[in-house]
């Protein structure tokens, strides 16, 4: 799982749906043309505008401009971040639109356009989204950009650091009057939502320095910092205190604001509907699976879609459960591989650590045969992590987080291991190619260094084609090689199943009325995952609706395209070609991935 969408929305970036663009043709030899230096000058100045809004992207970037603040999270400021965008938009199709300009500079040129657009559409659905729930929240959100990506390199930079704690009681403030008024217009998150935003949201307030025991990790993250400086120690004291104030004061009245607010409208929430109970369901989520699928596909195709999936899945399965010799039927076998110690790491630290060093093991093996399937590799490192503790309640199964664009943070594979009972050996091989290499890190990390692309498609977001990818290569490392046991195989395609029942839940939830229940027990029926990983599932995408559905939409494509290109290549066919068309662009929507595809085939 891969979210950038929070930054790109203050920036005025997004998804494109493929209706947008006129065809034209892709030609892989066309050469940069003069003005297309002076284009990407022009959007890169754009995206850093954009960006200079938002300090919390700043730091994301590894830019230290505006470093002791946080974001503005007002109606007001959402509302000036699209003003921008239009005023830049208007400015950039005056100089250039009549501009010659090669293939990709007009690609650039579009997708700014069409990405101002899509960032009209969603604002007109801010209130819809909401800002708590089990898939996060600002307060979590702020405490891990603390944590993985505010360095500390100088005095001053600690000085940011406590600032930004002091920012936190504003940023609260303003969060918890939007969400009580979101709530009092009946915008308010599912009843299942409160009670572990809460307990997460306490975790980052318990303990040192705010009562007795263990250190928080903000606390503990900021005395490690300062104490790595080589500044005197009375100065290191004076940060200390300092940040100690901060924590203590603003920083845990702002935390109690927002959780008693939370609290408070928790208390009269009963139901947990999906999107057709909120106003205009049907364009809102009609809206959201074009932002996340860049596509047209109505909610019942892609319901009949993902029927039609789990059904060829289950019959995969079948032939796999045939040849190692289980005699009952496929649910028998899904309950035996998900309660059979044998197939389940301890639920012990060693358990946990022996999960993360067979991920490790996985990559490594990944990026030592990936040369032969890619012609370019991601210079940027990757590590394995497990979530911490204290945002494990509200952190999904698994997830990739980018690497900055400086080289001083790693991509990083995230697995949440807090309970081991809940995660599954003959999946982990699977998960992790989809969340490292080949997957995410290879797209993610290698569009970030991709030279000559503008900064914005460098970062660009569009769901389908990132998480489509990620899935495609879960398929892609059987064909390297990979899976060298059947039980590893049938984990691949349990999560290939994981994925098509997604289509089929979300759209249950949000246009067939289906209850929380009703979407629980087709997940109990039809795969093998375990009751606590289930009702997380459910539970995002009611929350999220349309997101869960990208997965499939995007890997049915980019699979879809490169059987049309073999077929119309035969022999002339390379692998290694097919995947640098698909990466070379960055993040793109799934119709000009289709140009891309085709036009590379014919040329």
């Amino acid at each position: 799982m891969f979210d950038r969408r929070s930054v790109l929305m203050g920036l005025g970036l997004s998804a494109v749906a493929p209706a947008a663009f006129a065809r034209t043709a892709f030609s892989p030899d066309d050469a940069p043309t003069a003005e297309d230096a002076a284009l990407v000058e022009a959007l890169d100045a754009a995206f850093l505008e954009s960006a200079h809004r938002s300090p919390e992207t700043l730091t994301q970037l590894g830019i230290k401009d505006r470093y002791g603040e946080l974001d503005d999270y007002t109606a007001g400021e959402a509302e000036a971040a699209l003003a921008l965008s239009e005023r830049q938009l208007a400015d950039i199709e005056a100089r250039f639109g009549q501009a010659a300009l090669s293939d990709q500079g007009r690609l650039s040129l579009r997708l700014f356009r069409d990405g101002v657009e899509q960032q009209r559409e969603q604002l007109r659905w801010r209130r819809h989204q909401y800002l708590v729930s089990t898939n996060g929240s600002v307060l979590g959100s702020i405490p891990v950009m603390l944590i993985n990506a505010h360095k500390v390199d100088s005095a001053d930079d600690a000085r940011a650091y406590v600032s930004r704690l002091e920012a936190v009681e504003r940023v609260m403030t303003e969060v918890a009057e939007d969400f009580a008024a979101r709530a009092a217009d009946g915008l308010k998150p599912p009843a299942f939502v409160y009670a572990p935003v809460v307990r997460d949201a306490r975790n980052v307030i318990t303990g040192a320095p705010f009562g007795d025991g263990e250190d928080t990790p903000l606390w503990a993250d900021f005395q490690a910092k300062v104490n790595a400086l080589s500044i005197p120690e009375g100065e290191k004291t004076e940060l200390l205190g300092n940040g100690r104030a901060a924590l203590t004061g603003p920083f845990k009245r702002g935390y109690d604001r927002l959780i008693g607010e939370v609290e408070r409208v928790g208390a009269t929430q009963e139901r947990s509907d999906g999107a057709w109970a909120l106003p205009n369901s049907a364009a809102y989520y009609a809206s959201q699976l074009k932002f996340y699928n860049s596509t047209d596909d109505t909610a019942d195709w892609i319901h009949e879609t993902g029927l039609s999936e789990v059904a060829r899945l289950h019959a995969e399965m079948e032939v796999i459960k045939a040849q190692v010799g289980f005699e009952g039927t496929l649910q028998e076998f899904f309950v035996v591989l998900r309660e059979d110690p044998q197939y389940q790491y301890p639920n012990t630290a060693e358990g946990r650590e022996q999960f993360l060093s067979d991920a490790r093991v996985y990559v490594a093996q990944a990026m030592e045969t990936a040369p032969q399937w890619f012609s370019q590799l991601p210079q940027a490192a990757l590590e394995v992590r497990a979530v911490e503790e204290w945002r494990q309640d509200t952190a999904p199964v698994a997830f990739y987080n980018p690497p900055s664009a400086d080289g001083s943070r790693p991509g990083i594979y995230y697995v949440n291991l807090s309970d081991m009972t809940q995660v599954s050996k003959i999946q982990n091989e699977a998960i992790t190619y989809h969340e490292a290499a080949p997957g995410h890190h290879f797209q993610i990390a290698r569009a970030q260094e991709q030279q000559g692309l503008p900064m914005f498609r460098k970062h660009g977001f569009y769901g389908a084609y990132i998480e489509g990818w990620a899935l495609y290569t879960e398929k892609l490392a059987k064909e390297m090689g990979f899976y060298g046991d059947p039980y590893s195989d049938f984990g691949r395609l349990s999560l290939e199943l994981w994925r098509a029942i997604r289509m089929v839940v979300d759209t249950g939830v949000h246009t067939r009325r289906w209850t929380r229940e009703q979407a629980i027990q087709y997940f109990t029926d039809n795969s093998m995952m375990s009751a606590l990983n289930i009702q997380r599932e459910v539970e995002r995408y009611i929350c999220w609706p349309g997101q869960a559905t990208s997965y499939k939409v995007g890997q049915l494509k980019v699979l879809g395209l490169r059987d049309e290109a073999r077929a119309a290549l035969g022999d002339r066919f390379d692998i290694k070609g097919f995947h640098e068309v698909v990466l070379a662009a960055g993040a793109v929507p799934l119709g000009v991935l289709e140009e891309r595809v085709r036009g590379w085939a014919a040329a």
